[in-house]
């Protein structure tokens, strides 16, 4: 099956002051309909820049796309013209962002960002847009929606934005969504209603979705495929199965072993030791270098993929079996 999203070999650097900033520097990835890719890695792996730089929603300079492609049902949107791009954007592509209260307008009511998409890309009247804003927030458990559309969003609590954010996002009914973070200042009981809304949607209309996300839980609950990035490049791909039961890579199974866990006694939480690496200083070597336990003379050039079989990819010359990780005597396993 064709894929919707075809993403190769994308390479988006910011030019500062400081030095070229190696954001994303090699990532490939397809993305099918009705599929959810999940992306997971540390705070400034690449993630989030990687699919705001697909859609140009990062400012030019500093930022340059300076390698690769992206086709959307054809159309690779690097090279699209801006007109292309808008019609795209919004509509067939929409964005649930991170940080909802420096995604809102302050000065605009919730009412009048709700239906904007609906009278850009959707013609529809303001009755009807305003009519169909009414039952988007209601899908997202928003009480009271009359009087939540004439609210302003400083008057609203920070998951009552997340979720006004998802509405938004939602009310074009898009072919791909991609969710930075969309359960990040949501309680447990509303993050699992919205999950659950997703797949509903999901299901309705085929909708493929791309979710960036630091929670491995939510990734392991609604991922089919996951890509693990650090400093800017993808490390390991596969199936949810493949990456959280039978992973190869030395970052995956660290990222893996410091997530609580109920079924084992602890009295500290496992950690990666180190930093991620500066990106305006990174080489062609292995970004994981310096914190991997396992790093080897040849880890100085980025290895190339190692296929696992059936789509199960890293790229690490670590060719060992079993954790690389040692376990100290005081995880003590209830099982």
């Amino acid at each position: 099956m064709e894929p919707i999203l075809d993403v190769r070999d994308l390479k988006a650097h910011f030019f500062t002051r400081r030095g070229v900033v190696k954001a994303v520097n090699g990532m490939s990835f397809r993305l099918h309909a009705g599929e959810t890719l999940g992306i997971v890695g540390e705070s400034g792996s690449g993630k989030s820049v990687s699919q705001m730089s697909l859609l140009r929603l990062l400012p030019s300079p500093p930022l340059k796309i300076v390698g690769g492609e992206a086709f959307f049902r054809g159309k690779d949107l690097l090279r699209a013209s801006d007109a292309e791009l808008r019609a795209i954007r919004g509509d067939r592509i929409s964005v649930i962002f991170q940080e909802p209260m420096t995604s809102l307008n302050p000065y605009l009511r919730i009412g009048a960002q709700v239906v904007e998409p609906l009278l850009v890309h959707r013609k529809m009247t303001r009755a009807e847009a305003w009519h169909e804003a009414e039952a988007a927030l209601d899908r997202v458990g928003i009480p009271a929606t009359r009087n939540a559309l004439d609210a302003y969003p400083h008057e609203f609590s920070g998951g009552m934005r997340q979720r006004v954010m998802i509405a938004m996002a939602l009310t074009t009914r898009p072919e791909v969504l991609i969710a930075d973070e969309p359960t990040t200042a949501l309680d447990v009981t509303v993050q699992a209603q919205i999950l659950a809304l997703l797949k509903d949607i999901q299901r309705e209309t085929g909708m493929a979705i791309v979710l960036i996300t630091h929670d491995l839980g939510v990734v392991a609950g609604l991922a089919d495929r996951v890509l693990v990035m650090y400093g800017g490049r993808v490390f390991e791909e596969g199936s949810a199965e493949q990456v959280f039961y039978a992973s190869r890579h030395p970052y995956t199974m660290g990222l893996l072993r410091s997530t609580p866990r109920l079924d084992v006694d602890t009295e500290v939480l496992p950690s990666i030791a180190g930093v991620p690496p500066d990106l305006a200083r990174v080489g062609e070597g292995c970004p994981f270098f310096e914190r991997c336990p396992v790093r080897l003379p040849q880890c100085s050039l980025f290895p190339a993929a190692r296929e696992f079989g059936s789509g199960h990819v890293g790229y690490c010359h670590w060719k060992g079996e079993g954790s690389p990780w040692e376990v100290p005597a005081r995880f003590v396993s209830k099982g």
